[in-house]
């Protein structure tokens, strides 16, 4: 009997990427853009020509299978996920990779952090710029501190050991996906610490892998003062959660 094929999805979030994206899509090796089943961007109603850009590299490029979809409005970073992760359980895949479209992550780098979901060794794996050397890639030193302090935070209150919670290069077992309400994660940008702490309270395996760390002149989207801010009440969330101080729905992970 012929083993079942493993079916691969890329993700790419875009907002405001015209610039970036073409690179982006260059960027991801070629054995890997042969053996995905599709490679597919979600632009969050980018008032740039971010939509038209991904429709026209498909085109000038030939790759089959690319495919561009927008959001009318602005669903959030975290809206966009859900829109994903659900397209991707509908869809049949076996597992989904998160690439952003800013090119602050490398694309070099998808199939080492396949390798684990492949394996079936994990269900959640993501790039850890903080077990690389994330200063060295030009990550300003405030986000590198603030990064340092919030996931020290989480991990104490999650009673866990990684080095980073704010990469947005993850992939997803897709089975995993299904077992926990995903949906009902933040439509912000801590969506990211939403979805990990579900995974934590359904026993899921979550496995680190470390990646390059790169800031170039593109702009940021993500508010950091606020970012860290509800990162904080997330992790409270759970707290009171846990102890049946307070129900929490998206916590309540059966």
């Amino acid at each position: 009997m012929d083993k079942k094929e493993f079916k691969i999805a890329i993700f790419i979030p875009a907002y405001n990427a015209a610039t970036t994206l073409p690179m982006v899509l260059d960027r991801i090796p070629k054995d890997v853009k042969d053996r995905v089943k599709e490679i597919f961007v979600i632009d969050n109603a980018s008032p740039d020509n971010t939509y038209f850009v991904g429709i026209g590299y498909r085109e000038e490029n030939g790759l089959s299978n690319l495919k561009v979809f927008r959001n009318e409005t602005n669903r959030g970073y975290g809206g966009s996920q859900k829109r994903a992760y659900q397209y991707a359980i509908d869809k049949g895949f076996d597992a989904v990779v998160m690439l952003h479209g800013d090119a602050q992550y490398a694309p070099e780098k998808i199939a080492t952090l396949l390798e684990p979901i492949e394996k079936g060794e994990a269900d959640m794996v993501f790039g850890s710029r903080i077990a690389g050397d994330p200063l060295a890639g030009g990550m300003p030193y405030h986000r590198y501190v603030g990064n340092l302090f919030l996931t020290w935070v989480e991990n104490k209150i999650l009673d866990m050991n990684l080095t980073e919670f704010h990469s947005g290069f993850r992939v997803f077992s897709c089975e995993a996906l299904k077992k926990v309400p995903f949906q009902l994660c933040a439509d912000d940008y801590h969506f990211d610490t939403d979805i990990i702490i579900q995974f934590r309270i359904k026993g899921l395996r979550i496995v680190e892998r470390p990646i390059p760390t790169y800031y170039g002149k593109e702009k940021s989207h993500v508010r950091i003062f606020s970012y860290g801010m509800n990162v904080l009440r997330s992790v409270s969330e759970y707290w009171l959660h846990k102890r049946g101080l307070r129900m929490v729905e998206k916590f309540n992970v059966v």
